[in-house]
């Protein structure tokens, strides 16, 4: 059967989406998820038994990326893409001679540098009916379904065998190993691919059929033997500010950011200054800890945001053992339950600029009745009230006046302002968060600078997105939807000012009496297409307005914010680069410890200074206890991560190891070294899982 034809870019995608542990990880890697491999049992290799085996398999809902319910198919939804593929009808007889020996004359589509696809049988060909990529826009007779307990993130695979495990399948094997730079760079041609030999590996009761052709490098070509670190790349070390900054680390400012985000996942309350007012556990979360101050039990004074006293909690959901953000609306009795239709439609909003709602109940864990929304917990984030709304000195243009001074000295830009391009950054963004909001139909209704965070420098994230839609839900109305559009016009007009509070860097210039002035200040400091978008945002129109109209007035600065997220995603890639080789010496190194500071083994105390171990002995103190000709130590960090990279790789380079009395020297390879290191620790393995 000829398969379809794929791009390069998709074998790309599909090669790196599995998950793998390196040589030096601890267990068995996990298996990969495969777009289609065939596995059969022994006990059923007939083609009827492989028919009703291969009925079972439905493309669209194994794979996650074409799946028509995915949100990568749905935007390339309306590009115009056709697959074709041939079937060749064969007999009966030739299908199961298709199970023992390869067709050379088929057609099959290989990856590159992954293990082949199976060839499969012809008569198995009735049970893909539909292309392996539906467009949504084309009818199908039928649909892609999971089975219950299946998820297309789990990556679960309808042709899941009970006798395979990913410590036995030999395909996860063969692709856990480093991928050749050489099979990206050498083209394959159809002509050597059908000249490749089916091969054949029963492992567990599961038989694999795969063809593995790995082509040969280009003549010239010599890649490094062992792992190495690379210099920055030239389009990061350009752009980075500090030239000072760490090279082979990851930067401190970053560092620092995932420390203290970590630490705030983590924090949990004192118990012996707990007086009571936080619950041990509340429906099912637990962990409880008040991410803003705690009203008194005896506060009267509500919130100006939602009329109600509201508290906010981090806590863990014993379910999936993730921290959520728990926001309590206190002394509310919900009376009806048909509100969840709205809670369900937010649900489904998954966009990078909001915080997505994850489920709503009701609790009386706070001694009254209380409704609690939960939402993603984004660690260190600060609301943009906080961050630019809390100097008091910034309404004093607004606010303060002097005796005799009718018209104080106005602020200007990068002087009491904000820049204008960071202004634009968050149009951008909230104006995004609002589009996707209400082509789902909903409204925000909190664009509010108390309820818009903000995580690193210039992320915004909108909270506490649906909280309105429960606390004024009407029963007495048909149709809840009906005042959708009244919110959205409401939304734009709250983006208008929250983006002239921000150019004010002051929120009395929001206030009715100050706008004139507010207006000027803007004209004065900021272009005129910022000017323009407020005054659209905020001038009543003959019309309904679309967070769409704001779109021409962005213009090309769009491209700016686009630019400027994905250089810092170059930044934290190559800072991602300069840890992948960490977490791997870090497991080499912890072996290695397992192994050399274990004085016996087994009852034999003399287990560490026999055999491998001696060997491995004296290759720590090549390691760590050298000294130099004056007998200081010498310490090299360049010297310990070039030998532990030549160990893992298994080098042929020699090494003189010295014992530590001097007297006796050896010579062996890092290949040698290797072999014993696996050997030994192997030995360790098999006596702690019992197989000895």
């Amino acid at each position: 059967m000829d398969a379809a034809t794929l791009s390069d870019a998709s074998l790309t995608n599909s090669y790196f989406s599995s998950s793998f542990i390196g040589v030096n990880g601890f267990g068995s890697p996990a298996e990969p998820k495969y777009s289609m491999m065939q596995r059969m049992t022994t006990s059923s290799s007939s083609p009827s038994l492989l028919n009703e085996g291969v009925k079972n398999f439905s493309h669209s809902s194994h794979d996650p990326v074409n799946s028509p319910t995915s949100s990568l198919f749905s935007d390339f939804g309306g590009l115009s893409m056709s697959h074709r593929r041939k079937v060749s009808s064969q007999s009966s007889t030739q299908s199961e001679l298709m199970c023992s020996a390869p067709n050379p004359a088929a057609s099959e589509f290989i990856p590159k540098g992954a293990p082949r696809m199976a060839t499969m049988a012809p008569s198995a060909v009735q049970a893909f009916p539909s292309p392996l990529f539906p467009h949504p826009g084309l009818s199908s007779s039928t649909a892609a379904v999971l089975a219950p307990g299946m998820s297309l993130s789990a990556g679960s695979s309808p042709l899941h065998s009970p006798k395979i495990t990913p410590h036995t399948s030999p395909a996860p094997r063969r692709r856990s190993h480093t991928p050749n730079p050489a099979n990206y760079m050498v083209p394959t041609t159809a002509s050597e691919q059908n000249t490749q030999v089916i091969q054949k590996e029963t492992v567990g009761g599961t038989t694999y059929f795969y063809t593995d052709n790995t082509p040969a490098p280009m003549a010239g070509m010599v890649f490094p033997t062992y792992h190495i670190y690379p210099s920055t790349a030239p389009h990061v070390a350009y752009m980075q500010p500090k030239a000072n900054a760490p090279s082979f680390f990851m930067a401190d400012e970053l560092r620092q950011e995932l420390i203290n985000r970590h630490l705030i996942t983590m924090a949990q309350i004192d118990h012996s200054e707990n007086t009571g007012n936080v619950p041990s556990e509340v429906d099912s979360y637990h962990s409880l800890f008040p991410l803003e101050p705690l009203p008194p039990p005896n506060r009267m004074q509500k919130t100006g945001n939602f009329s109600y006293i509201t508290s906010c909690y981090k806590a863990v959901n014993s379910k999936d053992d993730l921290p959520y953000c728990l926001r309590r609306i206190q002394g509310f009795r919900l009376v009806n339950t048909k509100c969840m239709m709205l809670v369900d439609m937010w649900k489904k909003i998954q966009h990078s600029n909001s915080v997505t709602l994850r489920e709503v109940f009701t609790t009386k864990a706070f001694g009254d009745h209380s409704l609690v929304f939960s939402y993603d917990f984004h660690a260190g984030a600060e609301t943009m009230y906080s961050r630019h709304f809390n100097d008091p000195a910034a309404d004093s243009y607004f606010t303060k006046r002097k005796w005799g001074d009718t018209n104080p000295r106005p602020p200007r830009q990068h002087a009491g302002l904000l820049p204008e391009s960071l202004i634009w950054a968050y149009i951008v963004q909230l104006s995004s968060a609002l589009r996707t909001i209400h082509t789902a139909g909903l409204a925000c209704r909190v664009m509010d600078p108390s309820k818009i965070l903000i995580t690193g420098k210039t992320r915004l994230r909108v909270n506490c997105v649906g909280v309105f839609d429960v606390l004024t839900f009407d029963n007495s109305q048909t149709n809840h939807l009906a005042l959708m559009p009244q919110y959205q016009q409401a939304d734009l007009v709250s983006l208008g000012k929250v983006v002239l509070a921000l150019a004010c860097n002051s929120l009395a210039g929001i206030q009715r009496e100050n706008l004139q002035k507010a207006m000027e200040l803007v004209s004065l400091n900021y272009s005129s297409d910022l000017k323009n978008l407020i005054l659209y945002l905020l001038t009543d129109q003959s019309r309904l307005r679309s967070v769409n109209d704001i779109m021409p007035m962005i213009g090309a600065r769009f491209y700016t914010q686009l630019d400027a997220s994905q250089m810092r995603n170059d930044v934290i890639e190559e800072d991602l680069a300069k840890e992948v080789q960490n977490g791997r010496l870090f497991r080499l190194l912890a072996k290695l410890g397992t192994i050399n500071e274990r004085p016996e083994f087994q009852k034999d105390p003399a287990w560490s200074e026999t055999g491998d171990r001696y060997l491995l002995k004296l290759f720590r103190d090549h390691l760590f206890h050298q000294v130099t000709e004056a007998g200081t130590p010498w310490i090299d960090l360049s010297h310990i991560v070039s030998c532990l990279n030549k160990l893992d790789a298994g080098v042929p380079e020699k090494i003189s190891l010295v014992s530590r009395d001097e007297k006796s020297v050896l010579v062996v390879t890092y290949s040698d070294l290797k072999r014993c290191f696996d050997n030994t620790f192997q030995e360790l393995q098999s006596v702690a899982s019992g197989s000895l």
